[in-house]
């Protein structure tokens, strides 16, 4: 039942907003606990009997990165979500800025990206509650064999970036506002480059589509390793600098985050099922999933949902603290 649509099919419209979009408050209770433990009438599987019935039937419209889009993840664990509670989900892949922008405009009910400081702005405004952890991966910079910058196996990522600029080297960027391209500008930042000329290409597409043309153009650019894992068999670009995943520099770390729309803001947002959905997900069963799921034999996404010893920061933005928390 999984719909999963890129950014070129555009935002649908949410589905009867009058029947299918209920009042948080109707039973803001029950989603309070959605998939988790100590509600009471949990079943086997671990769904609330009553939180069942009530989302049935329903759409959850979330909006998440190309990067679980182009790697298949969310095909393959959806199905269990969608028959757990007869519901559907619509996922809309786009770069994590335009999941968040379209979460703010009201047309999503959930979101799952990868730029901390993106998801911290999007929190600050009150647009996004509740958000977890949910899982990583890295980001690598990949290119043509014949490296013709030299940057193969360097320990530093801004050092790679500034010898692909010294050399003015072809370098293909996404330019989409992307979690990735977030990545990116941030590197270049932190190099004490600002990239530009004939040698730098903003294409402003999603990841899959990037690598594509880097590809052809005997071009660097900077990937999540899930994606180029994907597409490898299909390309000729290999990893140049690994990240943190195979002891390269922690700077490449790629996290992904998940939080739902605030219904005090959007009152169509459907929070019981956006709650349910991030219970299921962060579960230990999807994450178990998440965990399982491979591409070329080789692992995509890592699980961080379930801790002995969780990060409370998780839930609010960076260095957010209050008043009475220092009392």
């Amino acid at each position: 039942m999984t719909k999963q649509r890129s950014a070129n099919d555009g935002i649908t419209s949410q589905v009867s907003e009058t029947a299918s979009r209920r009042s948080f408050l109707k039973l803001g209770s029950v989603a309070a606990v959605t998939a988790l433990a100590g509600c009471s009438g949990i079943t086997a599987s671990g769904q609330s009997e009553d939180e069942g019935a009530a989302v049935s039937g329903e759409t959850l419209t979330l909006t998440t990165t190309t990067s679980t889009y182009d790697t298949g993840l969310l095909d393959a664990i959806h199905p269990d979500f969608e028959e757990m509670y007869g519901v559907t989900v619509d996922a809309v892949a786009q770069g994590t800025g335009a999941a968040l922008e379209s979460a703010r405009n009201g047309d999503s009910d959930v979101v799952m990206v990868h730029a901390r400081g993106l998801e911290d702005e999007f929190l600050r405004n009150g647009y996004g509650i509740n958000r977890r952890d949910l899982m990583f991966n890295d980001f690598v910079i990949v290119g043509p064999e014949s490296d013709p910058a030299g940057i193969q196996g360097a320990s530093s990522a801004t050092d790679a970036l500034t010898a692909i600029a010294e050399a003015e080297a072809p370098f293909v960027s996404r330019g989409d506002n992307s979690g990735t391209h977030t990545k990116e500008l941030n590197l270049w930042e932190a190099a004490g480059t600002e990239p530009g000329g004939d040698w730098y290409q903003e294409i402003g597409a999603g990841m899959g589509e990037a690598l594509n043309n880097a590809n052809q153009q005997g071009a660097y650019t900077l990937s999540d390793r899930g994606t180029f894992i994907s597409q490898r068999s299909e390309i000729d670009l290999v990893i140049l600098v690994q990240g943190p995943i195979e002891d390269g520099p922690e700077i490449l770390a790629n996290p992904y985050g998940i939080m739902a729309v605030n219904p005090g803001v959007h009152e169509n947002a459907n929070y019981d099922l956006a709650m349910a959905y991030i219970g299921w997900i962060t579960s230990p069963g999807a994450q178990d999933a998440i965990s399982d799921y491979t591409m070329n034999d080789e692992q995509l996404f890592f699980p961080e949902a379930v801790s002995e010893d969780p990060n409370f920061q998780q839930y609010v933005p960076e260095g957010w603290s209050s008043d009475s928390s220092e009392e």
